[in-house]
This record gives C-alpha cells, sequence and structure tokens, in this order.
C-alpha cells in the first residue's frame, strides 16, 4: 500500500485502515532500533541494528500527522515519536504514539523567534531524548528539560539572557549533546560562552569554553574517547574535555567570506579520525585524535572534494559518502576515499539538499524535492536502487530511522514510511 503524495493528509480517528495500520506498526519489533537524538544513537547517521533493506519494494506510508513550521527532526524512544515545531505563537513539543500518531502529551512556550530573512520562524535543532528527559533547544535560544513520560517542564535556561548569544543568520541550530551528566551546546554566547555544559538535572551551568560563535553544526563524541566532544563552530573544529570543558585542540576552519556557516557535523571514520567539511571554498580536512598524547593531527585537508553545504556526510567501510556542493547552484552525491580524501565516484544528478543516513550497506537519502533514494553503499560506483516521492518539496530537516521505519517530515506535515 502506497499513499499517493496528493492524499497525505491527517488520517481521522474513523479511518476503518487504522486498525490494521496498527498492526502493521506493532509487528516491528520495538528493540529494533531507536533513534534519540541527532543524526541517531551514536550521532553518525547510522541505524543500528535494524533489518536489511533491499529496495526492491516501494516503501509505504503507514501513516502522516500534520505539523507546524520548522525544520527541527523528529526522534524515536520507547514507541514514542517526538517532534518540536512552531505552531502559530508558540514553540511545541510532543510526544506521539509510534505506531499511528496520536498525541500523548503536548508543551510549549510562547514563541517570539523571527527569521532575519523572513523565512521559517520554528525549530532548527534537533531534541535529545536522554535519562528520561526530552531535550530543546530553540531557535531564541531557549534551552528546555521535559519529563520523558508526562512532558512536564524540568527546567529552563534562557541562552540570550544570560550569555548574549546572538541569533547568527538563521537562528539558533545547535541540536542538544547529552554526556556524562551534562548538556553541550554551542551557542557563541559572550564572555567566553561560545560552548558551554548545563547541568542535566538542573539546567544550571556547569562551565563555559572559548569565544567561538555558533555555527550550524552540532557536536559529537569521539567514538575511541568519549570524554571528549568535537564540535565545528562559526571558526572551525574545537575539541573538549566534558567533564571540565578545558579546550584540547582549537584549530580555523572556514570560509574566507563572512556570509558563510559551518553546518554539517563532524564524522568519526574509526580510529580517532575526524572529517569536517564545509562549502564556500572550503572543501574537506580529516584529522585525527591521538587519545594517549591528547594531541588533534591533520591527516590532509583537500577543497573541491567534497564541499557539505549542511548536509552531514556518512562513513561505510572506508570511505564517506556526502553532498558536494551549495544549495544555489545544485549538490551531487559523491563518494570519497577517507584515507586521501579522492573521490570514488560522483551520482550525475544535481539536486537541491538532502539528508542522508545508513541502514546496512544501503543509504536512504531524503532529498529536499521530497523523493526517498535507496542507494548502494559502495565505492565501486553510483547505485541507486530506488526513488520514490514521500514528501513534499520545499523543505530541509533531518530525518529518523528506527525499527524500520523513517520518519521525515515536510513544511505541512511528518509522513512515516516502512522502507524494504
Amino acid at each position: 500500500m502506497s499513499i499517493p503524495i496528493s492524499r497525505l493528509s491527517v488520517d481521522p480517528p474513523s479511518d476503518p485502515m487504522r486498525p490494521l495500520l496498527f498492526l502493521l506498526c506493532a509487528s516491528i519489533p520495538l528493540h529494533a532500533g531507536v533513534w534519540p537524538q541527532f543524526l541517531g544513537p551514536q550521532r553518525d547517521a547510522t541505524a543500528q541494528d535494524e533489518a536489511v533493506i533491499t529496495g526492491g519494494s516501494e516503501p509505504e506510508i503507514l501513516w502522516n500527522r500534520k505539523l507546524g513550521s520548522g525544520h527541527a527532526g523528529p526522534v524515536v524512544s520507547k514507541g514514542r515519536v517526538i517532534v518540536f515545531h512552531r505552531q502559530g505563537a508558540d514553540m511545541v513539543t510532543e510526544a506521539l504514539h509510534a505506531t499511528d500518531g496520536k498525541a500523548i502529551w503536548r508543551q510549549a512556550y510562547p514563541a517570539s523567534y523571527r527569521d532575519s530573512f523572513g523565512m521559517d520562524n520554528g525549530p532548527r535543532a534537533v531534541p535529545c531524548i536522554a535519562e528520561g528527559k526530552v531535550i530543546t533547544h530553540g531557535p531564541e535560544g531557549i534551552v528546555q528539560a521535559l519529563d520523558f513520560e508526562s512532558g512536564k517542564l524540568l527546567w529552563s535556561y534562557d541562552t540570550v539572557a544570560e550569555l548574549e548569544s546572538p541569533q547568527g543568520y538563521f537562528g539558533r541550530a545547535c541540536s542538544p549533546l547529552v554526556t556524562e551528566g551534562k548538556v553541550l551546546l554551542n551557542v557563541g554566547g559572550k564572555g567566553g560562552a561560545g560552548i558551554i555544559a548545563l547541568d542535566l538535572q538542573s539546567g544550571k551551568p556547569v562551565w563555559q569554553a572559548t569565544d567561538h560563535e555558533a555555527g550550524y553544526s552540532s557536536p559529537i563524541l569521539i567514538p575511541e574517547d568519549t570524554g571528549v566532544s568535537a564540535f565545528f563552530t562559526r571558526s572551525g573544529i574545537v575539541l573538549t574535555q566534558n567533564s571540565d570543558g578545558k579546550v584540547l585542540a582549537d584549530e580555523f576552519f572556514r570560509a574566507e567570506i563572512d556570509a558563510s556557516v559551518n553546518a554539517a557535523a563532524p564524522v568519526p571514520c574509526g580510529d580517532g579520525k575526524l572529517l569536517f567539511s564545509a562549502a564556500y571554498d572550503v572543501g574537506a580536512a580529516l584529522w585525527q585524535w591521538n587519545k594517549t598524547e591528547r594531541k588533534l593531527v591533520n591527516l590532509w585537508k583537500k577543497a573541491a572534494v567534497l564541499d557539505c553545504h549542511y548536509t552531514t556526510p556518512v562513513y561505510h567501510n572506508g570511505h564517506v559518502y556526502g553532498l558536494h556542493g551549495r544549495q544555489e547552484s545544485g549538490m551531487t552525491l559523491r563518494c570519497i576515499a577517507v584515507a586521501d580524501g579522492k573521490v570514488a565516484w560522483e551520482a550525475s544528478d544535481r539536486i537541491q539538499g538532502g539528508t542522508l543516513i545508513l541502514v546496512g550497506d544501503k543509504l536512504l537519502l531524503h532529498t529536499e524535492s521530497g523523493e526517498l533514494w535507496i542507494i548502494q553503499a559502495t565505492p565501486e560506483k553510483f547505485q541507486l536502487l530506488r526513488s520514490s516521492q514521500i514528501t513534499r518539496a520545499g523543505h530541509r530537516s533531518h530525518s529518523a530511522f528506527a525499527n524500520g521505519l523513517l520518519y521525515a517530515r515536510d513544511a505541512e506535515k511528518m509522513v512515516v514510511v516502512k522502507v524494504k
């Protein structure tokens, strides 16, 4: 059953298909996977312990739900989907049943954000589910912790009032990273508060570091040394010690022009290696964190091999897959070798953009035109297995993948798609 894009709307309670959809969703093992934060369980855009995808059958849209504005993608855990969006004058966080989209709870606060370019006024940052809490970071600079079960507000922290966090070009967009009982964010605050850590239980500041302005990237933990976080700020690369905020590395890596952004998250590539990439003639660079010597070493730096505007690339078996180029001129999907940055292949089709998820040896590319591409993740050649329209065009939002389902949104609604 594939629902045409023209029929995407909220199903009424009396829909006779709802019991069938519930059974279809309930038959999927809930332990098969979660997507509790930006870029998934390990913040590497890789789904964990999921069933094999072949691309042999058309994806099925199981249910959909109308949403407000915003580019914040959904997160999934314990049979619930958390969405963060704007409805009228409110910034809204909602918990929905993963089986049918029915509401469990709703929490809202007054929205004050106005986009400087007259574009979308909703949230950008993907929420984070951790230790029984939902952490959100709104475009106006409000960080909140809600109880995962009830939606009760536990604490709120205003980065503008407390730290004079600037709005930037497109509002605040750093997705929270929770580690060691702290919430880590790049907020670009004044007085050495470029990066901050808030206590997960109380929301009180724990430490702050650097004068770096905020970029549009979000931090990750270094897999081989989880006591260290990697940030891609407006100015470049910063590694911090999670316990006390000590800056372990600070490397300039950004465009020469002011009207530019660093937006893709760092990509872990095994053995302490991290790939950073940006557009505006910056290119890509591979760095390696030496845990023993506590030192960050550059392995290579190249322009025009993988210049990522905003999409975070994905690592798989010695290669990185990402979108090269800027939205204005169109992007192409490329595969590059981690060892030397050499381009293995480039897809011929140019697209306006999209986001990537790796499931097994398949890439799921949700394009800005609303298509879902299923691609074989191999350095041999570009192999598009299937392309299907799943959302309307013209939206930029990270998707989630859990229990065999892709949770994707556009400017009007979220769709839940069974990928085969």
